[in-house]
Formats: C-alpha cells, sequence, structure tokens
C-alpha cells in the first residue's frame, strides 16, 4: 500500500502554501513458507512375532500394570492398551478404561494401520518389547542382508587374490597344525569357503598384523627351530636351548611371540626364522 509523503515550497509572497505529494511504495515482506512436519509415526500394517521363533498356537501377553520412563518428564509413567482411549498413558486418560487382549496366534500379531495406539503401544512403550517380542521390519531386515551379502562377497574376492602364504597362516587359525598336511588347492577351498561362511571374522583375520607372525612362529616350532616349553611360558632355540623369551602371564604363547616379533630383537630373531623356513 502506498503512503503519502508531502513536501513543502514557496511560492510568489501571498500565494497559498502548497503541497507537493509523493508516493512512497512500501517493498513488500517475503513470505516464510512454514513446511509442514513430517510425522514421526508411520501410518501403515504391522506385524509383530514372538522373539526366539516360538509359535504356540495361541500367546496373549500383558497389557496393564506397566510403566514407561519418559525422559522428558523424568519420571516413569504407566501405560496400557485400552480399545477406548487414544493414549497409552493411564495418567491422560478420560472416563472409563474398556481394556483389551493383545493375543499372538502362531506367534504371529498382525495389526491394521487404523489401530495405530496398539502399534504404538507394541513398538515404543511396552517393556517387553524386543525381549517377548519384536515388530517386523522389513527395510531393516533387507539393508542387513545387502551388508552380509556384500561383507560376503568382499571376503570372497579377498580370499581369491590371497598368496597361499598368507592363506595357510590364516587357516592355520582354524585348522592348527593340520594346514602342514593341506595341499594347495585344499587351502584354498577350505579359505574360500570360510570366507563364505564367516566374512567377518575372515577379513579381521586378513588384516590382523599377527597372524602371519603367529603362523611363522608356529611353523618354526614344528620344524624344530623354536621350542616352546612345556609349561607354555618359555621360547628357546632348538640348537642350543638359548632362551629367545618369556610368555607373559595369561596370554597365548604365539599370540605373545608375535607381538615380539614386532620389537627390535624381535624383528633380528624373526628374520633369521623366515630364511631357516625357507
Amino acid at each position: 500500500m502506498a503512503k503519502k509523503q508531502t513536501k513543502a515550497y514557496a511560492g510568489d509572497p501571498g500565494d497559498e502554501h502548497v503541497e507537493k505529494v509523493t508516493p512512497v511504495m512500501e517493498t513488500p515482506k517475503p513470505k516464510i513458507e512454514v513446511k509442514p512436519k513430517k510425522p514421526t509415526w508411520e501410518v501403515k500394517d504391522r506385524r509383530y512375532v514372538l522373539t526366539r521363533n516360538r509359535s504356540p498356537l495361541t500367546y496373549t501377553i500383558s497389557t496393564t500394570g506397566l510403566y514407561w520412563f519418559d525422559e522428558e518428564k523424568g519420571y516413569e509413567r504407566e501405560v496400557k492398551y485400552c480399545e477406548n482411549q487414544r493414549t497409552v498413558f493411564v495418567d491422560e486418560m478420560v472416563g472409563q478404561h474398556r481394556m483389551a487382549h493383545i493375543v499372538f496366534q502362531n506367534g504371529i500379531l498382525v495389526v491394521p494401520r487404523e489401530k495405530s495406539i496398539l502399534q504404538q503401544f507394541l513398538s515404543n512403550y511396552h517393556p517387553k518389547r524386543n525381549k517377548l517380542f519384536e515388530e517386523v521390519k522389513p527395510r531393516e531386515i533387507a539393508s542387513n542382508q545387502v551388508e552380509m551379502i556384500e561383507a560376503e562377497i568382499d571376503a570372497l574376492v579377498t580370499a581369491k587374490n590371497l598368496d597361499i602364504d598368507i592363506i595357510e597362516a590364516i587357516m592355520r587359525t582354524e585348522f592348527g597344525s593340520k594346514v602342514t598336511e593341506m595341499s594347495s588347492k585344499e587351502l584354498k577351498r577350505d579359505c574360500l569357503l570360510f570366507a563364505k561362511q564367516d566374512p567377518m571374522l575372515f577379513m579381521d583375520l586378513v588384516n590382523d598384523d599377527n597372524v602371519v607372525m603367529r603362523n611363522t612362529g608356529i611353523r618354526a616350532n614344528e620344524e624344530g627351530i623354536i621350542l616352546l616349553s612345556d609349561d607354555n611360558r618359555t621360547f628357546t632355540w632348538a640348537s642350543n636351548n638359548r632362551k629367545l623369551m618369556n610368555v607373559p602371564f595369561d596370554e597365548h604363547p604365539y599370540s605373545a611371540l608375535a607381538a615380539w616379533f614386532k620389537t627390535d630383537e624381535g624383528m633380528e630373531i624373526y628374520n633369521s626364522i623366515e630364511k631357516r623356513l625357507k
């Protein structure tokens, strides 16, 4: 809307005072678009199952005498499910409380989208959720499955490209001294199977610097280059019984040996052992 701005000026003596009107336009204020808040609860049908693959003909879960800790309020609030209430919080309920039974059939309970209060009671507030029962979440299941499949692929590709010495070191953690009697093809096959069955553990072993050094120590012992005392506390040279190292208390002897190989003194011994093994 325009406002009038007046400006006075002087004419000939005796003339009347004249005002000149200059229109001034107001700068329009930019409109602030208020975006609607996204609902925190997705309206959809939901499926619940009893945990540990239990599937009794019928199973009824408790709906009363339950409490949920409210972080914002700082205290526990009683919760229960009533068919005629629009909330699960007892302190917000109005009028009579018409209780309802929650029954799983063959270990499954399907709750339609129209019963959102029951869904929220089961998914967010029931103290036995994720213990006695859990919501089936297809998206999360698919995401986890994709991660596992990708991890399996990565492990198999890694296993396929490993040198046989590394394969032997890794497989020794599974089969012990048995790997000494296995052919290269057998080691390769079992390595691929191991990568497929437990890709996470396999990749951990691949990335563990101590695996190769631990394998070197075991091979040196098997071939009589070094000796481990009967009490698993001391490594010595087999040729002259000269002590190499003491194993710290509560440590696996070959893990301790692998760690010792990384020290200045141990690295010289490690290089010497590698030459003898070759």
